[in-house]
C-alpha cells in the first residue's frame, strides 16, 4: 500500500512538472508571433479554439452525459470563460507583447493575493500572519519588478495589462473552486469555447484587433513556419498542458498540484532564455522570488488557519476544488 502511494506521488509529481513546463512555454512561443506582427488577440483566439477542439473528443462523453448539468450551470460556465479562460489569457498575451515573459507571468500569480483579499472582504475573517507576511512580500516583489526607483522603468501598459491577467486568475480560482458536477476536462473545453467564441465576437466587430503577421517567426535563432508556434500553443501549451495539469491534481490534489505549478515561472522565464534571448533584469529576478515566496506564504498561511479553525473557509477550499489548471 505504501508502495503504491509513493509511486502515485512519483507519478502525480512528474506529471505536474510536465504541465508547469507545457504551460510554461506559452509566453515565449506567442511572443515569437507577437513580435513578428501577430496581435495578441488573435494568437488567443487561436489558442483557445485549437485546445478546445482538440480536448472535445475527450470531454464528448462527459459533455453528452452532464447536458442538463451544463443547462443548469451555464452562467457558471459562461462567467469562466470570459473571466478566467478570455481576460486571463488576453492580460498575458498583451502582456508579454510589452513585458519579458517571466515578469508577464509573475504579475498574473498575483491573482493568489487578489484572492486573498476578496475571500477578507467577503469573509471579514482576519488571515493568518504567515498570509499577510506574503501579501507584504509580494507587494515587494512587484515594487522590484517596476523598479520604481531605477532608470529602465517597464511599460506600464505591459504592467497594467498584467495586472489584468491577474484577475482573470483570481476569477479561475474563485469560479472553479465552486460547486459544480461537470467533470473537469469538460469544464475546461467548454470554458475554452466561450472565451473563443467571446474573442471572435470582439475581433468581428472591431473592438479587438485580429490581425495575422508574418509567415516565419524567430525561435532559437532560426526562421521557422508561424504555423509551428501556433500549433505548439495549441497542442503543448493549451491541450497536452490541461490534461497534464488535471492528472496530476487527482493524483497529487489539487493543493499539492498548485504548489508544483509555481515552478511554471521558472520554465517559462527558461524557455524565454533559451528560445528568444531573453532575460528579466537582476532586480526583477529578485522581485519575482519575492513575489513567488509571497504566494507560498499565502498558502501556507491559508493552510495553517484552516487547521486551526476547520469550520473557517479559506482561500485553500477555493484551491481543493479547483482541479482545472489556471490558464
Amino acid at each position: 500500500m505504501v508502495e503504491a502511494m509513493r509511486r502515485q506521488f512519483g507519478t502525480g509529481l512528474v506529471m505536474a512538472l510536465l504541465a508547469a513546463a507545457a504551460f510554461g512555454t506559452s509566453g515565449p512561443f506567442a511572443k515569437s508571433l507577437i513580435e513578428e506582427g501577430w496581435s495578441p488577440p488573435l494568437v488567443v483566439f487561436v489558442r483557445m479554439l485549437g485546445a478546445a477542439l482538440v480536448l472535445a473528443p475527450f470531454a464528448y462523453r462527459a459533455l453528452v452525459a452532464h447536458r442538463h448539468d451544463i443547462a443548469r450551470h451555464w452562467p457558471l460556465v459562461v462567467a469562466y470563460g470570459l473571466l478566467a479562460v478570455g481576460l486571463a489569457q488576453l492580460g498575458f498575451f498583451q502582456a508579454v507583447e510589452r513585458l519579458p515573459v517571466g515578469v508577464a507571468l509573475l504579475l498574473e500569480f498575483l491573482g493568489v493575493v487578489i484572492v486573498v483579499l476578496v475571500m477578507w472582504v467577503i469573509t471579514r475573517v482576519v488571515p493568518h500572519r504567515l498570509t499577510f507576511l506574503g501579501i507584504a512580500l509580494a507587494i515587494a516583489g512587484l515594487v522590484l519588478i517596476l523598479d520604481v526607483v531605477g532608470a529602465a522603468r517597464p511599460d506600464l501598459v505591459g504592467v497594467a495589462w498584467g495586472l489584468i491577467a491577474a484577475l482573470g486568475l483570481a476569477g479561475h480560482f474563485v469560479i472553479a473552486g465552486r460547486p459544480n458536477p461537470l467533470p473537469p476536462i469538460a469544464f475546461a473545453c467548454l470554458g475554452l469555447l466561450v472565451g473563443a467564441g467571446a474573442l471572435a465576437v470582439l475581433g468581428v466587430t472591431g473592438v479587438l484587433d485580429m490581425r495575422v503577421g508574418a509567415g516565419e517567426v524567430d525561435l532559437l535563432g532560426h526562421d521557422v513556419p508561424s504555423w509551428v508556434s501556433l500549433a505548439e500553443l495549441v497542442l503543448v501549451a493549451a491541450a497536452l498542458a490541461y490534461v497534464l495539469g488535471i492528472l496530476a491534481a487527482r493524483q497529487l490534489g489539487s493543493t499539492m498540484a498548485s504548489f508544483v505549478g509555481l515552478t511554471e515561472v521558472l520554465f517559462a522565464i527558461l524557455f524565454a532564455w533559451l528560445l528568444l534571448g531573453e532575460l528579466p533584469r537582476a532586480v526583477q529576478l529578485v522581485g519575482g522570488a519575492l513575489i513567488l515566496g509571497g504566494v507560498i506564504a499565502v498558502r501556507l498561511g491559508e493552510r495553517a488557519r484552516e487547521l486551526a479553525d476547520p469550520s473557517q473557509d479559506t482561500v485553500e477550499d477555493l484551491f481543493e476544488h479547483a482541479e482545472t489548471p489556471a490558464p
